[in-house]
């Protein structure tokens, strides 16, 4: 009896409020991620600005570089946000959920990584 309490416990699903606050850290977290990567961002431009002697190809680099680590920041911190928002459906649920954050993300790295090629060019 004992070893199907523990097995039990072990499948058992979060409960919703602990989901939800889970939901909430990630979304907090993502946020300060992506507010952490602006900031670098605005020091990777204004470098690029002096070192580069205002070369408008180096400026523009910097800023394709730093849009896409945004971009990838976002994306990550948005999928996480989804996944954790899937632990709140039930077991079938869970599964197609997952596999949409997935495509979601994969979709937007993608545009990421082609928005950066665009621009460096």
């Amino acid at each position: 009896m004992a070893a199907l309490t523990v097995i039990a416990a072990c499948h058992s699903n979060k409960t919703p409020q602990s989901t939800a606050q889970d939901v909430e850290a990630a979304k907090q977290e993502a946020q300060r991620a992506v507010d952490e990567a602006r900031t670098e961002a605005k020091k990777d431009v204004k470098s690029a600005v002096k070192t580069g002697g205002g070369n408008p190809r180096d400026v523009a680099q910097a800023k394709a570089t730093a849009a896409y680590d945004i971009a990838m920041i976002k994306a990550e911190g948005d999928h996480t946000v989804a996944t954790e928002k899937c632990q709140t459906l039930q077991a079938p649920m869970m599964q197609p959920c997952k596999d949409q954050a997935d495509a979601e993300y994969e979709t937007a790295k993608s545009t990421a990584k082609a928005t950066r090629t665009a621009r460096q060019q």
